[in-house]
């Protein structure tokens, strides 16, 4: 007897460590049908650890002038109406479409200046109806339909909810009865307005994630919010992904002698500074003959490909130690095409569990860090000669998902660089707060069983 099939959409490299490298789609009692864009370097990767009946390539999408505008419409209002509801002005800071054309100049002005024309929340909801409808008149739509006949699964589940490809694939699968499923990524996601597509379900992290959902898009029934929590931190709770000390550390030449501080780097569009924050922690070890006991582990964004910490980097080979993550990259690509590695996940538990402490710009590391108790150092200062005079750390940490910490002693904070000093000789620097562990709870929720609660909500 044949048994029944669920595709999985992953229109990108986002959500492949966490659903395709984690244990949920392991075992599983239905046949796995992969719909994707990946290169064979990293199916490869993918099935080392999950078994595909069969793959399918995404054709390729791309959108009409009528459908991009009203896509473009709906997430300029929707940001308006979201940062109305919160009061938080810094949800329009993420609107920042790349007007360096005449002709996109002209495009998102009509935008902007229809979007003052619109206030109610219910026009939004009639924009996103037409905005289905045009999506079901394109070839894409068809095309998927077909082969989504074709497979005749009976689940539909995608790794993110931002791909603009996938509000045509769900809309065939909606239209042909197929049960579809997608996960909201990361904590952050909801308040940027980027919801691509519309499910039957959606799985989050948390009470508070589904809070968030009932917020933004009230339109969306409670019963069809489903927590689940996020398999991205059972990873530290299996001690096979730890490396072997000794090979770790002499594989990146650690100091055996010395306490680790991990400095875990941003993309250059979200934090520009973070070379010259990684300069003054240097300085500050130096000056102060920290140096002698610590060392700097660098992790740099696996996205950020850059040469900005080239120099910084080979001016104190002694001190900082690049542990560079182990992604794949596809030549001549974008965002879209870099692909973690399935031996990154043990590079990155390593990391965290060999590191002291880690520093950075209000990056999620914190709470990876807080899987194994570890504190967290979040920057809170500029830098005299900015990179982007608009760019402000107290700007970050004005955007809504920080709204979720309960307290600032969640993290300690680095007001300015010399700072430092009495952060690492605070005799309690060893542990995580209790500020921490709380906002852990709030923001992951019951993250320890994610895996098992997903693949029993698929099944």
């Amino acid at each position: 007897m044949a048994r029944d099939k669920i595709v999985l959409l992953f229109p990108d490299g986002v959500g492949i460590r966490n659903y395709l490298y984690s244990d949920v789609f392991k075992g599983f009692e239905k046949d796995l049908i992969l719909f994707h864009n990946f290169d064979d370097t990293t199916i490869n990767d993918i099935c080392r650890n999950v078994n595909f009946e069969k793959d399918y390539t995404i054709p390729v999408y791309k959108e009409s002038f009528k459908e991009k505008f009203l896509r473009e419409l709906i997430c300029y209002l929707r940001l308006q109406h979201n940062a109305k509801i919160t009061q938080n002005k810094t949800i329009l800071s993420n609107w920042n479409p790349l007007k360096n054309t005449f002709l996109k100049k002209m495009f998102y002005f009509l935008i902007e200046s229809i979007s003052s024309l619109i206030s109610n929340y219910n026009y939004i909801l009639k924009l996103e109806d037409l905005y289905q409808k045009e999506i079901r008149k394109h070839s894409f739509y068809h095309q998927v339909r077909a082969l989504l006949c074709e497979i005749n699964p009976t689940h539909l589940f995608c790794s993110h909810q931002r791909g603009i490809q996938c509000a045509p694939v769900f809309a065939a699968a909606q239209d042909l009865n197929i049960e579809t499923v997608t996960v909201i990524f990361s904590w952050d996601n909801l308040p940027k307005a980027r919801m691509a597509l519309k499910a039957k379900k959606y799985f989050v992290w948390s009470n508070y994630m589904k809070d968030e959902i009932k917020l933004y898009y009230p339109e969306i029934s409670k019963e069809n919010i489903v927590v689940t929590g996020t398999p991205q931190f059972e990873f530290y709770s299996d001690e096979s992904n730890i490396i072997e000390k000794e090979t770790f550390y002499k594989q990146y030449n650690l100091d055996f002698n010395k306490k680790i501080i991990c400095f875990s780097g941003d993309d250059a569009h979200t934090s520009p500074d973070d070379p010259k924050y990684l300069e003054d922690i240097v300085t500050v070890l130096v000056q102060n003959g920290l140096d002698e006991n610590y060392q700097i582990l660098f992790r740099r964004c696996p996205v950020d490909i850059t040469g900005r910490y080239d120099e910084i980097c080979t001016a104190n080979p002694t001190l900082i130690k690049k542990v560079s993550p182990i992604w794949n990259r596809k030549s001549n690509a974008g965002f879209a095409s870099i692909y973690p590695s399935i031996d990154d996940v043990k590079l990155l538990v390593s990391t965290v569990y060999y590191s002291d402490i880690v520093v950075n710009v209000g990056s999620t590391m914190a709470f990876d860090f807080a899987m194994y108790d570890k504190p967290c150092i979040f920057i809170n200062y500029d830098q005299n000669e900015k990179l982007n005079p608009n760019w402000s750390t107290k700007k970050i940490y004005e955007f809504q998902h920080f709204k979720s910490m309960p307290s600032p002693e969640a993290v300690y904070w680095l007001n300015n660089k010399s700072d430092l000093i009495s952060i690492l000789n605070n005799e309690k620097l060893h542990k995580n707060t209790d500020g921490m562990k709380l906002w852990k709870n709030i923001v992951l929720g019951d993250y320890k069983e994610a895996s098992s609660t997903i693949k029993k909500e698929l099944n």
